[in-house]
Protein backbone atom coordinates (compact mmCIF):
# COMPACT_ATOMS: atom_id res chain seq x y z
CA UNK A 1 0.00 0.00 0.00
CA UNK A 2 2.58 2.08 0.63
CA UNK A 3 4.18 1.66 -2.32
CA UNK A 4 1.42 2.68 -4.16
CA UNK A 5 0.45 6.20 -2.05
CA UNK A 6 4.50 6.87 -3.27
CA UNK A 7 3.75 6.22 -6.84
CA UNK A 8 0.48 8.13 -7.15
CA UNK A 9 2.73 11.06 -5.30
CA UNK A 10 5.19 10.80 -7.89
CA UNK A 11 2.61 10.94 -10.43
CA UNK A 12 1.07 13.72 -9.14
CA UNK A 13 4.65 15.92 -8.46
CA UNK A 14 5.75 14.92 -12.25
CA UNK A 15 2.19 16.29 -13.55
CA UNK A 16 2.53 19.65 -11.21
CA UNK A 17 6.51 19.90 -12.55
CA UNK A 18 5.34 19.31 -16.04
CA UNK A 19 2.50 22.06 -15.72
CA UNK A 20 4.94 24.41 -14.22
CA UNK A 21 8.39 24.11 -16.19
CA UNK A 22 6.89 22.16 -19.66
CA UNK A 23 6.33 23.38 -22.88
CA UNK A 24 4.77 26.49 -23.74
CA UNK A 25 1.25 26.79 -24.04
CA UNK A 26 -0.47 29.48 -26.51
CA UNK A 27 -1.93 31.86 -24.05
CA UNK A 28 -3.65 35.02 -24.86
CA UNK A 29 -0.30 36.74 -25.53
CA UNK A 30 1.28 34.40 -27.40
CA UNK A 31 1.17 35.63 -31.37
CA UNK A 32 -0.71 32.66 -32.83
CA UNK A 33 -3.89 33.68 -30.89
CA UNK A 34 -3.74 37.11 -31.77
CA UNK A 35 -3.88 36.66 -35.17
CA UNK A 36 -7.73 35.38 -36.11
CA UNK A 37 -6.02 32.44 -38.53
CA UNK A 38 -2.84 30.46 -38.26
CA UNK A 39 -1.48 29.54 -41.54
CA UNK A 40 -1.57 25.70 -41.90
CA UNK A 41 0.93 23.09 -43.51
CA UNK A 42 -0.42 21.81 -46.41
CA UNK A 43 1.33 19.22 -49.11
CA UNK A 44 2.25 20.40 -52.48
CA UNK A 45 -0.89 18.53 -54.03
CA UNK A 46 -3.02 21.30 -52.00
CA UNK A 47 -0.65 24.13 -52.48
CA UNK A 48 -2.22 26.79 -55.36
CA UNK A 49 0.88 28.93 -55.70
CA UNK A 50 2.80 25.12 -56.16
CA UNK A 51 0.26 23.70 -58.60
CA UNK A 52 0.00 27.79 -60.47
CA UNK A 53 3.82 27.34 -61.08
CA UNK A 54 4.20 23.62 -61.90
CA UNK A 55 1.49 24.48 -65.13
CA UNK A 56 3.40 27.41 -65.86
CA UNK A 57 6.26 25.34 -66.16
CA UNK A 58 4.30 22.62 -68.07
CA UNK A 59 3.10 25.18 -70.63
CA UNK A 60 5.93 27.24 -71.20
CA UNK A 61 7.71 23.91 -71.94
CA UNK A 62 10.52 24.61 -69.02
CA UNK A 63 12.10 21.22 -67.89
CA UNK A 64 12.65 23.14 -63.73
CA UNK A 65 15.45 22.34 -61.97
CA UNK A 66 17.83 19.57 -62.78
CA UNK A 67 20.70 18.29 -60.77
CA UNK A 68 22.68 17.11 -63.61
Amino acid sequence: MTYLLALIAMAAVAVLCWKAFGPEKAGPTAPQALSPRRKRIIGPDDDPEFLWRLSRQHRDGESGPTDR
